[in-house]
């Protein structure tokens, strides 16, 4: 007896599991891999201490923007473009591209005590929180 088996429509992969391998070759060849910003984020009673993996990019291509509690990495990688005389290039696995990372933290930051720090492809924030204002109650008169 034979199966009968309805497509699903909705598959975000085309092709089988038994073509896959086949294909795979091609298909990564053409996907441009744009740089990426891992991060690990600790919290303090007094700071956020932040680690960013920003591989292959210099110090003066990174930006740090901090917005109350609203943060922002950005990174541009370049290639360098070398032209070789005696020979041609038949394939390059290196890459330019722009990234960037925003994410809120749960209080604001001291933007005066920031400290940023990039040593070996790992950018390093401490950002220190602001000191809350205490409530204070108001007689009503």
């Amino acid at each position: 007896m034979n199966e009968l088996r309805v497509p699903d429509l909705f598959d975000l992969e085309p092709f089988p599991a038994a073509l896959r391998s086949v294909w795979a070759p091609w298909r990564n060849e053409t996907v441009a891999r744009a740089p990426q910003i891992r991060i690990d984020l600790s919290e303090t009673d007094q700071a956020f201490d932040i680690k960013a993996d920003i591989p292959g990019v210099k110090k003066e291509d990174i930006d740090v923007r901090v917005d109350g509690n609203q943060v922002t990495i950005s990174a541009e990688v370049k290639q360098d473009h070398e032209e070789e005389k005696d020979g041609r290039v038949l394939h390059s696995e290196r890459h330019y591209g722009y990234a960037s990372r925003s994410f809120q933290l749960s209080s604001d930051v001291d933007q005066a005590a920031a400290d940023a720090r990039y040593d070996n492809g790992v950018l390093r924030l401490k950002l220190p929180k602001k000191a809350q204002s205490a409530s204070k109650r108001l007689a009503v008169s």
